[in-house]
């Protein structure tokens, strides 16, 4: 999880992905739709494409212009964001109600996320939930972990 948060954490980061997967893909119009600063939005996309989450392409030549569009990677982000948004709207929401709502193409329905077991597809609890060591687990602290239990 420190790793995902160290490149997901901050907050502009998170916007510039959400913008993206609504469909945004060119500097201007990042800018425009955040208010960010152009400098903030320029360190904040080098971040994005330097982790393979956007490609930058080139869409005009001159002046040479780029657009970002999301990878692979990038993508895989949208659950996230969409687990978010469900917390937000069911703790955040004030009685206007929730400013945007998610519409599932393939079943043609309004739906929110819903984080659930891979294995039994209930949703999780976290008083259901252990970690424990997998195999990228640094050794000194599996022997560490055990002993100190």
């Amino acid at each position: 999880m420190a790793r995902s948060a160290n490149v997901l954490g901050d907050g502009w980061i998170l916007l510039v992905m959400r913008q993206a997967c609504l469909g945004t893909r060119r500097f201007e119009d990042f800018q425009r739709l955040l208010g960010i600063g152009r400098n903030i939005l320029t360190i904040r996309l080098n971040r994005l494409v330097d982790e393979g989450m956007f490609a930058k392409v080139e869409y005009q030549q001159r002046p040479v212009r780029h657009e970002y569009r999301l990878t692979d990677k990038g993508r895989e982000v949208y659950p996230i964001l969409a687990a978010m948004a469900a917390w937000g709207d069911r703790w955040l929401t004030g009685p206007e109600g929730t400013p945007l709502v998610l519409h599932h193409t393939a079943c043609d329905h309004e739906m929110h996320a819903v984080v659930v077991c891979s294995e039994c597809a209930e949703p999780l609890d976290v008083r259901e939930i252990q970690a424990k060591p997998g195999p990228g687990f640094p050794r000194r602290r599996k022997q560490t972990s055990s002993t100190d239990s």
